[in-house]
């Protein structure tokens, strides 16, 4: 697809069921994993980190420039322990009417995870302030993939918070999410089995020997662990594979007043569960007792990975998030398949694969760059990040922080990537509906919302509650190497915010109508620049400068290269 066309693409497509692997076309490139020995310019060092976190700040740019491309991959995947764990969220809300509720005992601005309420309205707000936590993660994230690696397995193990329906099991959920982003598979899927929100949002907690319920067994093959139809390269597994499944997970349960994962041997199905051919007619032994529950998920878990699907479906998905949407068959043969080689022998650790992708002449490929659609969330956070947006500190003035966190959370709302709460099990359309993929970001109702929050952001900045997020144009265009001259702040402008050139006659164009205002000579604007750099108290020099940039960026962001990463 042209990358300049894209939003007219797949107007007339109409979506289909998933169906991972599209060969489109076996050429595209035939580029694969082994070590990318390219250039390592402030060009590739944006394409990482607009793949690898939200948005790519300046300040990031300079800090990873001065790295090697391995030291620079290695730095985001090396993720300091304790930011597995960041403070969690906390009390923004009125008290509870009940005087008997629990959470009146919580004070303003201290965390509400370990203790339960029985108001329905104190768990909505606790929900509401989760959501807008998990915005602020991402808005002051560390220089590493944690957030956007948490984000993606969250759209890999879909839970939606309407259903879970207690904000505390909801933010266990996210807590399972970031420990093990980058850690082992297998871990992570017993984790994710037994958290108490998976187990509220599959009906875990309803499986019983005497009623089975397949709901877990089922996503647990068809989209967390196996893939199905054209991601399999095998028939697949069976019905009777996902009964056999419930019966293992029969017994777990929801203790509520501890707000953790049980499991009674009283309700599990201690059978032999015998499952097909697609997993080598493996027998799992069943088994009474305490630990019952334990073993046989263990040896689930064990045969679901003993084939070779799982890491062709994983790294797919990796494949999908971090790279281009299209798999065809050489992109199949030199990037899956290898990846997922790489996926088992190193028993199933993620962090691998990761490496391997992110250091690929395949990653770096000039076909690869600029090639996504951004997210919602992406040109959100990205935005305010990429701009220096400043907003409230959280230590200091936790009300006004999660205030403007709302804000983006309701813009994501609109945008329709709601941060929480995917429409479905099988997470956002984008990421597996083809033929369209990330072009379903972009439609008649998103991308005019999306160019009015830029607007706003650059002239009046959005307000709740006597506090504001805006963009101040001066705080981006004076990191730039020269903003005085007005060739070298528009070709950097484009340089750091988007990953298409900008043709020469497009600069030009800029140049002349907004920095310059129909004059000729270029002194206009870098007088203005350079006597409001002096005298920033200067008011005729500092609306002129200010207006400029405002205009210029508004200008920017409504082309449709800003909306690709």
């Amino acid at each position: 697809m042209d990358r300049r066309d894209f939003l007219t693409a797949g107007k007339t497509k109409k979506a289909t069921p998933v169906n991972p692997i599209a060969f489109a076309s076996p050429t595209r490139t035939l580029s694969g994993i082994n070590p990318y020995t390219g250039p390592w310019t402030v060009n590739e060092v944006i394409h990482l980190l607009k793949r690898t976190m939200f948005g790519a700040k300046k300040a990031d740019v300079d800090f990873f420039a001065a790295m090697s491309m391995n030291q620079a991959v290695d730095a985001l995947l090396n993720v300091p322990l304790a930011q597995f764990t960041p403070a969690p969220p906390i009390k923004n809300y009125a008290n509870s009417v009940d005087p008997a509720d629990p959470d009146n005992a919580i004070a303003a601005g201290q965390t509400w995870v370990n203790i339960n309420t029985n108001d329905g309205s104190v768990d909505s707000n606790r929900t509401n302030a989760y959501r807008n936590w998990w915005i602020g993660q991402m808005v002051n994230q560390n220089r590493n993939i944690l957030e956007k690696m948490t984000l993606f397995w969250h759209n890999h193990f879909a839970t939606e918070t309407d259903s879970i329906g207690r904000a505390i099991w909801c933010y266990q959920n996210n807590t399972v999410l970031r420990k093990n982003a980058l850690g082992n598979f297998k871990q992570f899927v017993k984790e994710m089995t037994t958290n108490t929100g998976m187990l509220r949002y599959q009906n875990g907690y309803l499986n019983t020997n005497t009623a089975p319920d397949e709901n877990y067994g089922r996503e647990l093959q068809e989209l967390f662990v196996v893939g199905k139809g054209a991601d399999n390269a095998t028939q697949g597994y069976a019905e009777a594979d996902v009964k056999a499944a419930a019966k293992v997970l029969t017994g777990w349960q929801i203790n509520g007043n501890t707000n953790t994962a049980v499991f009674t041997s009283s309700r599990h199905d201690a059978t032999n569960k015998q499952f097909s051919a697609f997993y080598n007619n493996t027998v799992i032994t069943g088994r009474t007792g305490a630990t019952a529950g334990d073993l046989e998920l263990n040896d689930l878990l064990t045969m679901l990975l003993s084939i070779n699907d799982p890491s062709l479906h994983i790294c797919r998905k990796l494949y999908r998030w971090f790279v281009y949407y299209e798999i065809d068959a050489a992109t199949e043969a030199n990037v899956i398949a290898p990846l997922a080689q790489i996926f088992r022998t190193n028993n199933y650790e993620i962090k691998p694969v990761l490496e391997a992708l992110l250091k690929s002449e395949h990653f770096f490929d000039v076909l690869n760059q600029g090639c996504l659609i951004k997210s919602p969330v992406d040109i959100l956070v990205g935005t305010c990040r990429e701009f220096g947006v400043v907003f409230p500190d959280a230590t200091t003035d936790y009300v006004g922080a999660y205030n403007m966190w709302l804000i983006l959370n309701q813009l994501s709302f609109t945008f329709q990537q709601y941060i929480g709460d995917p429409p479905n099990v099988a997470g956002w359309p984008a990421y597996y509906q083809q033929p369209q993929f990330y072009e379903i970001w972009i439609n008649s109702d998103t991308f005019p919302k999306r160019n009015q929050f830029t607007d706003v952001m650059l002239t009046s900045g959005f307000t709740r509650s006597g506090k504001k997020i805006v963009i101040d144009p001066t705080i981006f265009a004076k990191s730039l190497p020269n903003p005085g001259d007005p060739n070298a702040l528009i070709s950097d402008s484009v340089t750091y915010l988007f990953r298409l050139p900008l043709l020469q006659a497009s600069k030009d164009q800029l140049k002349r109508d907004v920095l310059l205002g129909g004059q000729t000579s270029d002194f206009y604007w870098t007088n203005a620049w350079t006597a409001w750099i002096a005298n920033p108290n200067d008011t005729v020099n500092a609306n002129i400068v200010k207006t400029k940039l405002k205009d210029l960026y508004m200008y920017l962001l409504k082309l449709a290269e800003y909306q690709l990463a």
